[in-house]
This record gives structure tokens, sequence and C-alpha cells, in this order.
């Protein structure tokens, strides 16, 4: 049986971590992506589908290419942060599912269906999202995802390549300043918007 997380680990993860847009001058390795990448392509997906797709933004030239495609006020950390990672999902996700999901023909669960494709891309891909930001924690990296970008300039900088994939979010890595926080904003309490059936 699984046990519980230590309080420690529990903090780094949810209760200490933050959204950071100050960024320490620490780099990244390409050690740590891999590892963050490790982590996160082992948490569940539906029927495994794995639709994530991502661009590790680590030099100053992808950086740049990527902040031009933000909103003024997200530009900064873009570029100051080590790494700026492009968090996409793919639409055609299924041609992968007979080696990824052996068990059945999934595949053509979705051959058929765009719509189905997309939302399950969207659900999952950012489910993947998700867990990217908790590998990162788990792994001593801070993060800072955004939503403040034009995803149709971000799919032509950077998935122009492969036209079935779709920017979802960006989010910037590596060790937050936290002498530039500013204090954390409220949660609610269980009650305000959970209910046990």
């Amino acid at each position: 049986m699984s046990q519980v997380l230590s309080q420690a680990a529990l903090d780094q993860l949810f209760n200490d971590a933050r959204t950071f847009s100050h960024w320490l001058d620490k780099p990244v390795s390409d050690e740590q992506i891999h590892a963050v990448h490790d982590l996160l392509k082992m948490a569940p997906t539906s029927a495994n589908q794995q639709p994530g797709r991502y661009v590790w933004c680590k030099s100053p030239e992808a950086r740049e290419r990527l902040a031009a495609c933000a909103s003024q006020g997200n530009t900064k950390q873009i570029l100051t942060a080590p790494v700026c990672v492009v968090i996409g999902y793919d639409l055609e996700f299924h041609e992968q599912l007979p080696w990824l999901y052996p068990h059945t023909d999934a595949r053509s669960w979705f051959t058929n269906d765009a719509e189905g494709r997309e939302e399950s891309a969207f659900r999952n891909g950012t489910l993947q999202a998700a867990y990217l930001i908790m590998a990162a924690r788990a792994l001593g990296l801070d993060c800072g995802p955004m939503s403040g970008f034009d995803a149709d300039a971000a799919d032509k900088a950077f998935f122009a390549d492969q036209p079935n994939y779709r920017a979802n979010f960006i989010c910037s890595i590596g060790y937050g300043n936290r002498e530039k926080l500013h204090d954390r904003s409220p949660r609610p309490d269980f009650d305000q918007f959970n209910r046990i059936a």
C-alpha cells in the first residue's frame, strides 16, 4: 500500500509552492528537463493517450521567439526564465495508440471522430500540463504557468512542422525569486465549492 507523503513533500508540491514571474540567475540543465518529462509521462491519461507535445525553449533565441507570441505582461518572465515550455497537444494522438495502448484497438475509437479527438486531446493534454508542473516542483524547480499568449502565433512559431499540434499554454521553469512574490491569493474552504453526495 502506498504511504502518505511527508509534510515536507506536501509543502514542496502544494502548500509552499507558488507561481513565479521573477527568476534567479540559475540554469536548468537538459538532464533536469528530461527528468521532468520522465516523471510526467508516468501519470495517467485516458487509454494512455499521451497527447501532450512540448517545446522546451531554453536558448535565448527560442525564448525571444516565444516572447513575441506573448502578451506584454508575460514577455519579461519568458525572457528571464531559464526555460519556458510550450505545452501543446496532438489532434492526431490516436495514431500512436497501437503502441501506447496495445491491449485493444483504441485507435479505431477516434478514427472517424475529429470532435472527440479534439476534446480528448485537450483534456488529457491539459492533465499532462498539470503533471509537468507537479513533476518540476517535485524535482526542486519552480513554475510560472501562463495563458496570456497568442496560441495561433505559437503554433506557427513552434509547431509549423506538425500541423496537428496545438499550443495549450506556456510555463516558465527555473528557480523563482521569492523576494519578489506578492502575498498568496485566497483559497476556498471545502464547503464553498464542494459537496459529498
